[in-house]
């Protein structure tokens, strides 16, 4: 049923609840755009149509009576609206998945209609990190995969995102826990020890070298995750059951066991986003020592 708000009912004011997606609008009335034949509530994250284009409807039935469709993105015809803040985040992770290049905050705001400060906070508030640290494990992870696709490090740097080779080799040994070169080789050589345990995404796997964390990897079979591990590293020496190390994953684990409404997101960002925050954690602990946190 919708409700009948006083500054809701012109539609100047409706038009206002528009620009400003103001969540009090919700249930007051729907909005339909001329031009793509949808109608949407009032804090749909979609692009705003121009003024012209708008059409202002009392109920959503009343929309479709006229020949609208409902929006797939804030479901208008249903009681409950979806999370909006959810839904704009994973639609800025999505855009940053499909950019060649890194898209800027201002085109990420930009994009799900919000400025860019309130969208930075939202992005770091539901996902954990921000969105440049968002993009930057999308394009570990791209170099990653197109290393063991035995491209050479150059293409595989720039093929990632990746606007100079400097940018990439200044971290590199680092990110990917190994040299290029070696990670290409299937770790010939290098020492890698790893251990599995549950997270709030299900089992995971871990295993860093001396430089630094080599893998994460999520899966439902503890056994399947080690067997993907052997087939990334296959030249290197991979050491389970050691002490020191599976304590210091569990701690990590648990310190980032706190996905509030990351929960709501695709479980591919929640993944990313996982990995990111364990990587930047992990790094930060020097060989031999114990993890300690402060919030």
């Amino acid at each position: 049923m919708m409700k009948r708000t006083p500054e809701f009912l012109s539609e100047a004011g409706r038009w206002r609840a528009v620009v400003q997606r103001d969540p009090q609008a919700d249930g007051a009335f729907v909005y339909a755009v001329a031009t793509t034949g949808i109608y949407c509530r009032p804090t749909c994250s979609s692009r705003r149509p121009n003024r012209e284009n708008a059409r202002f409807f009392d109920t959503w039935q009343q929309a479709e009576e006229a020949g609208f469709r409902p929006c797939k993105r804030c479901t208008p015809q249903t009681s409950v609206a979806p999370n909006t803040a959810v839904d704009a985040v994973a639609q800025a992770c999505q855009i940053i998945e499909q950019a060649e290049q890194e898209p800027s905050l201002k085109q990420l705001a930009d994009a799900v209609g919000l400025s860019p400060y309130h969208f930075h906070r939202l992005f770091k508030k539901t996902v954990g990190i921000t969105p440049k640290q968002y993009a930057m494990q999308k394009r570990l992870n791209r170099v990653r995969h197109t290393l063991r696709q035995n491209s050479t490090v150059t293409n595989a740097v720039y093929e990632a995102g990746f606007e100079s080779g400097s940018r990439f080799y200044e971290t590199a040994a680092t990110s990917l826990g190994m040299k290029p070169s070696e990670y290409q080789k299937g770790g010939t050589g290098v020492s890698i020890r790893y251990a599995v345990v549950q997270s709030y995404l299900g089992w995971v796997l871990i295993a860093a070298s001396e430089r630094g964390i080599c893998r994460i990897d999520f899966g439902d079979d503890p056994e399947i995750l080690q067997t993907r591990l052997k087939a990334t590293f296959p030249g290197a020496k991979l050491q389970d059951g050691d002490p020191a190390f599976a304590t210091i994953v569990a701690q990590t684990l648990a310190f980032l066991e706190t996905p509030e409404q990351g929960l709501a997101l695709p479980l591919d960002v929640q993944g990313t986003a996982f990995q990111r925050r364990v990587w930047s954690v992990l790094q930060t602990i020097q060989p031999g020592s114990t993890a300690s946190y402060a919030e």
